[in-house]
Parts: C-alpha cells; sequence; structure tokens
C-alpha cells in the first residue's frame, strides 16, 4: 500500500530543509509518496497517513515553526505516526553517539506519542542569519556537522516502518 507522508520542517538557514529534503527523497525512492513543506507553511496534516518533523536546535530549543506546528496539529498528529528529527550540535558528536532529544522536544514525544526522534549534526555556515549565528561563525564554531549516510539510512528505516501501519 502506497503511503502518503509530509516531511515538514523548522529552519532559519535552510540547513534542517536539506536534512528534510534529503529524508523526503528516501522516502520517495523507497515507494512512498512525500510532500516536503516549512512547517508554518501546512494547514492541514489529515491527507497523509504518516509525518516527519524536524526542527533546528537553538539554544537547547526546537525551532519555534516546528513547536508551533505540533501544537496546532497535535489532535491529527496523535492520530498517525510521527518521526522527529533534530538538527543542531555544530561539532561532530551526533555522528559519535546518540544525543537524546531535548527537554521541549521530550514533551512533544509525549503529547503525540512519536515514534522516534533522532538528532543529527548542524550546519552553520557564512551568511548566516541572526547576531548570535554571526556570533558564533566569529569565535570559528561554524562548519557542516551534517551526516547524509546517517540520515539517509535512518530516513530508509523510517520507510520501512512507514509501510507497516503503526497506529489505529
Amino acid at each position: 500500500m502506497n503511503r502518503k507522508v509530509l516531511v515538514a520542517y523548522g529552519t532559519t538557514n535552510g540547513s534542517t530543509a536539506r536534512i528534510a529534503e534529503t529524508v523526503a527523497a528516501v522516502l520517495r525512492k523507497e515507494g512512498t509518496t512525500v510532500d516536503t513543506a516549512p512547517a508554518a507553511s501546512v494547514d492541514d496534516v489529515t491527507p497523509y497517513d504518516a509525518v516527519v518533523i524536524g526542527g533546528a536546535l537553538y539554544a537547547g530549543r526546537w525551532h519555534k515553526d516546528a513547536r508551533r506546528f505540533v501544537r496546532r496539529h497535535r489532535r491529527a498528529l496523535s492520530e498517525r505516526p510521527v518521526w522527529l528529527f533534530s538538527s543542531g550540535p555544530l561539532d561532530p558528536s551526533a555522528s559519535e553517539r546518540d544525543i537524546p532529544p531535548v527537554p521541549g522536544v521530550r514533551r512533544v514525544m509525549a503529547w503525540i506519542d512519536a515514534q522516534e526522534h533522532v538528532t543529527f549534526g548542524g550546519c552553520l555556515e557564512e551568511g548566516a542569519d541572526g547576531f548570535v549565528a554571526r556570533m558564533i561563525l566569529r569565535n570559528g564554531k561554524g562548519g557542516d556537522f551534517r551526516d547524509f549516510p546517517a540520515i539517509e539510512r535512518w530516513a530508509a528505516r523510517v520507510a520501512r516502518e512507514i509501510g507497516t501501519p503503526v497506529k489505529t
């Protein structure tokens, strides 16, 4: 059965959007119908059999658009399988070990009974918006720490799980 999946994301500088697009590409390759959209632009999740939500991490908080998306669609999300990802550590730690969800994401997981959460490395490069981002870059702490093979492996596993109905 071909399942329809939404991959929604909250991002400021586009790094999390690129992760979301990678997840969507793997899901499509595995035979799933996928829509990808910024979380703030999604009006309705009821047409989807499953949802993947990604959010950039800033100062230990999930991106505001991802948080608002979950609050706005909480009821519908709790009625379908949902997977969550965060992007953010500006170091190789996310590729070296599992990083638990930040407290706000843990709450989201409980509210909607999410299947799983994973944290991927982030990316902050020259030209990034925001005072804090520019300060981080000025202090030499930026870079691209996204592990695309790990993202693709996770997305392939999600695709397999989506192929089997999880919630009733």
